[in-house]
């Protein structure tokens, strides 16, 4: 009798927990070993996905069905490069599919990018949505004025929560640090700024809607800003996302209402240098045009922004991983289909990609269950009749070296725990705890030290 067929999946947010659920519905007899190196799983959907956006946050318990599947297991804490390496998975499994997701922002490249005050959005992000990683982040909100580069969704979610009051977040599952900090937060205007029009924008309608209902901020658009060149207005046109989004930016084209805080979005300007000696003091832009070819240039034309904070939000890119091939200049994992490619074209055995690593950060987090279908299609097309068990298990491994595995029965505490936090300070249905040391005991079901 022919054992299982045993898989590892590398990445437990959204791409990897679909290729999981694809391989054992579309695979006779497969068993999947889900690997992250935090003790939690679901990925982009507990850690990027903006914590007053409930809604999207609800696709955990999709995810959390697959990894409750008896043929699926979760192994958080453990890294890949750190705990384990690609050999030693080899040696264990059939297949290995590798679903890391893009994990870095890109930068501008301006000077002054490095001062004090200029960060990642992605940091931000990730202070605010709880990950352990960026529990100690600390971000100055002492500043009246904070410049948010770029004019995709999680632009918008940044400005959004800094917008935003404490109150107005109690609700949701932010961890009790920051909301603390938020609530001390000393910003009254908030500039969202694009390097094209308003057609090129990338957020989606909705999420441009949600900042103009802020009952704590008005909002504007200077109305020369919202004039088409004669491309963009055919893109609105054709286009219901842009026709949409066009349709919300004239509306704040009026006098913004008279709030506590202000937003400001801007069109048509790119960062040239973030000023300041120690730290960060102001933004200069200049404004920009589109030529002949629809390509960004600089006008020459130049103002500064009196901020004291910059976070850029232009895009993400993925990072390499130890012995896997990558591509430098597209910053994915060449594939074909999900099959890994090596450096001379040709197919890498029994290693795949799904996800971002795949094909770069675009698409919604639905887009990951069409993708990772494709991946499992072939990675069981390409598994061989004769194949022979793999070496040894995992499990041997990893107790070879010690090391404190967090299974799904313990991510299960930590869930319990972060849900009993928040009936404790009566905020919503959970609060992060957000630090290594109190989640890792909470997965042991013991108390943190101290």
């Amino acid at each position: 009798m022919a054992s299982p067929v045993r898989v590892a999946v590398i990445g437990s947010g959204p791409a990897g927990v679909y290729a999981a659920e694809a391989l054992v519905k579309q695979g006779e007899d497969v068993r999947v070993d889900v690997f992250d190196r935090l003790p939690t799983p679901y990925g982009l959907v507990r850690y990027g996905v903006a914590p007053d956006h409930t809604s999207i946050k609800s696709i955990a318990r999709y995810l959390q069905r697959v990894l409750e599947d008896p043929a699926v297991r979760f192994f958080g804490c453990v890294e890949l490069g750190r705990d384990i390496t690609r050999a030693d998975l080899l040696g264990c499994y059939d297949a290995v599919v590798y679903a890391t997701g893009a994990m870095v922002d890109r930068h501008l490249a301006v000077p002054g990018e490095n001062l004090p005050g200029s960060v990642a959005a992605t940091d931000f992000v990730n202070w605010y949505c709880g990950h352990p990683d960026a529990a100690d982040h600390q971000f100055d909100l002492s500043v009246d004025e904070v410049a948010v580069i770029g004019v995709g969704n999680v632009a918008v979610d940044v400005v959004r929560i800094l917008a935003k009051t404490s109150d107005e977040l109690r609700s949701t599952d932010v961890p009790e640090q920051v909301i603390e900090a938020l609530s001390k937060s000393r910003v009254r205007r908030v500039h969202m700024i694009g390097r094209r029009g308003p057609a090129q924008a990338k957020f989606t309608t909705k999420e441009a809607r949600e900042l103009g209902e802020l009952p704590n901020a008005g909002i504007h658009v200077d109305p020369a800003d919202m004039d088409l060149d004669p491309a963009s207005a055919e893109l609105a046109e054709s286009d219901r996302k842009v026709r949409g989004n066009i349709k919300v930016l004239n509306t704040w084209t009026a006098e913004p209402a008279d709030r506590p805080r202000q937003i400001d979005v801007r069109f048509w300007r790119a960062p040239s240098e973030i000023i300041g000696t120690d730290r960060v003091e102001g933004l200069r832009l200049e404004k920009t045009a589109l030529d002949e070819n629809g390509r960004v240039t600089g006008t020459g034309e130049y103002e500064t922004l009196p901020v004291g904070m910059v976070l850029r939000s232009v895009g993400y890119q993925s990072v390499p991983l130890d012995g896997v091939p990558f591509d430098e200049r597209s910053y994915v994992v060449p594939n074909e289909g999900g099959r890994i490619l090596g450096p001379d074209g040709a197919r890498v055995p029994r290693e795949y990609v799904t996800g971002w690593i795949k094909r770069g950060p675009s698409g919604v987090v639905g887009t990951n269950k069409s993708d990772a279908a494709e991946t499992v299609r072939n990675l069981l097309a390409d598994l061989p009749a004769d194949r022979k068990p793999p070496e040894h298990t995992v499990e041997e491994l990893l107790e070879s070296r010690g090391l404190p595995v967090v299974t799904y029965a313990d991510w299960l505490n930590l869930d319990a725990a972060e849900i009993a936090l928040a009936r404790s300070l009566d905020r919503g249905e959970r609060v992060k705890l957000g630090r290594w040391d109190a989640m890792t005991a909470a997965c042991r079901n013991k108390p943190p030290a101290g």
